[in-house]
């Protein structure tokens, strides 16, 4: 077992750069109920991970916490030193990253946040926590200004509505069977001829097909000579008739609003099927395929997380 290094967490020196803010509905969201912060905080933790969680600790909320922002904003470690230090503290019980759906009124999109917390916490609190998140975070629908439209309509001036007669058209079933003669000569049909197939061609329409569709239905593989094309249309409309398709159901809404990310693969799942910030595969290979210096970082945390589960018992 690596020796604990009880010294302070090492303080942040002068930032490289301004900390980036996240796009909105992102980035760091620290959890309530946290004790105000002390000199020894994070101190049971290898130096990497203690340096990274105080530069964290002190982001305010809605600090962008990707791996290349973190990377560029502090002065000692690197992309793949800060990414491995998050994993770290996601194991220990201080951060755990999720996606959470969200309606900004256009139609739900999922968002990235990752929540702080400055006191170790265990996996129970952390799903507690979560599952409680998840009813907060909810899309909810917009709903329109009711005020103003309201008004509109009272203060609009009320019209006497005006009887038009506006001639229509032909239906869009007369024009294909009016343009068969066009596009080949022996389905050729008379005025009458259309008026009197104009109900059966709709049904076709109703059925969700178009103008084309319909066409080349009506026109593939025709016999070398017709005798009686208004018969031979009215037979092919009842014989090719497309079936009666289902109306297409309504998108649901997701089932859940907030998913956990793998603090080491980035897979997504239940809050409450990891463990550690961990997902299965993830926390079975954690140990065994991890270079001598990275296991070494992974005991000092696993230390820091087995203090915490032994205070938590002593508590309760």
């Amino acid at each position: 077992m690596a020796t604990q290094n009880l010294s302070p967490a090492l303080p942040t020196s002068a930032r490289s750069a301004p900390y980036p803010k996240a796009s909105p509905g992102y980035g760091k969201r620290a959890v309530p109920d946290q004790r105000p912060p002390t000199a020894d905080d994070f101190a049971f933790l290898p130096e990497r991970e203690r340096y990274i969680a105080g530069y964290v600790d002190r982001l305010p909320d809605g600090a962008a916490m990707s791996i290349k922002s973190l990377a560029k904003c502090q002065p000692l470690y690197g992309q793949m030193a800060v990414g491995s230090a998050l994993r770290a503290l996601a194991v220990a019980g201080h951060l755990r990253q999720v996606r959470c759906a969200v309606d900004g009124g256009e139609g739900i999109r999922w968002v990235t946040r990752t929540f702080w917390s400055r006191t170790a916490r265990d996996n129970e609190w952390w799903t507690a926590f979560l599952a409680a998140e998840e009813s907060r975070c909810a899309p909810q629908p917009v709903e329109p200004a009711a005020t103003d439209a309201a008004e509109a309509p009272a203060s609009a001036p009320v019209l006497p509505k005006q009887r038009t007669e506006e001639p229509q058209g032909p239906s869009p079933a007369y024009l294909v069977l009016a343009g068969l003669g066009r596009t080949d000569a022996r389905l050729a049909l008379s005025a009458a001829d259309c008026a009197v197939l104009e109900q059966l061609a709709d049904q076709w329409f109703a059925r969700g097909v178009d103008a084309d569709y319909l066409t080349r239905a009506l026109t593939a593989g025709l016999p070398e000579a017709v005798d009686s094309p208004v018969g031979f249309v009215r037979r092919r409309l009842r014989d090719k008739l497309p079936p009666q398709l289902p109306a297409p159901a309504a998108q649901a809404a997701p089932a859940r609003h907030l998913m956990i990310e793998c603090a080491d693969c980035g897979a997504v799942g239940r809050p409450e099927v990891f463990r550690d910030g961990l997902c299965g595969p993830c926390l079975r290979s954690a140990q065994g395929s991890a270079p001598v210096e990275e296991s070494r970082a992974a005991c000092d945390v696993m230390v820091h997380v087995q203090r915490l589960r032994e205070q938590l018992t002593m508590r309760g």
